[in-house]
């Protein structure tokens, strides 16, 4: 009888160790860290005239004609780039282009089709982003109006 209750003493005693290897292991546990993706002035500027373009399709494609250029576009010669990108004589004759081409639609003058002006605009951002980010194309090909 004394050997069985020294054995679960020893047993208790036993476990009380592992516990405690245990909680010396969580604590000695790193924290996660997550790095949270911070979008660049010209990312939130790009989302804004994607969102813009959308509302401008919708609008020609029911016969509303544009009437005021939106004067947060021009940020584009100024607005931070990503990290990982550099402003290029090419992006900044594209973008230049694509500001002209932005100006056009509300030339009640011009002679070319509201929906064909729109367009120009359009295709010169995926040309931009054909030199570089080409991830956001697809989504920019849905602005073309057919």
């Amino acid at each position: 009888m004394m050997r069985f209750i020294i054995l679960i003493g020893f047993a208790f005693l036993c476990s009380c160790g592992q516990e405690t290897k245990q909680e010396a292991i969580v604590e000695k546990e790193v924290p996660i860290k997550y790095d949270m993706y911070v979008p660049s002035e010209m990312a939130n500027l790009m989302n804004e005239m994607y969102n813009y373009k959308a509302e401008l399709k919708s609008d020609i494609l029911s016969g509303t004609v544009p009437t005021e250029f939106p004067e947060q576009f021009l940020k584009i010669h100024t607005a931070e780039l990503s990290d990982f990108k550099d402003r290029t004589e090419a992006f900044e004759a594209v973008s230049k282009a694509f500001i002209e081409a932005e100006q056009r639609l509300f030339d009640s003058t011009a002679t070319q089709s509201l929906e064909t002006r729109f367009n120009t605009a359009v295709n010169l951002c995926i040309s931009c982003h054909n030199m570089g980010c080409t991830g956001p194309i697809p989504r920019i090909q849905k602005l073309l109006i057919k």
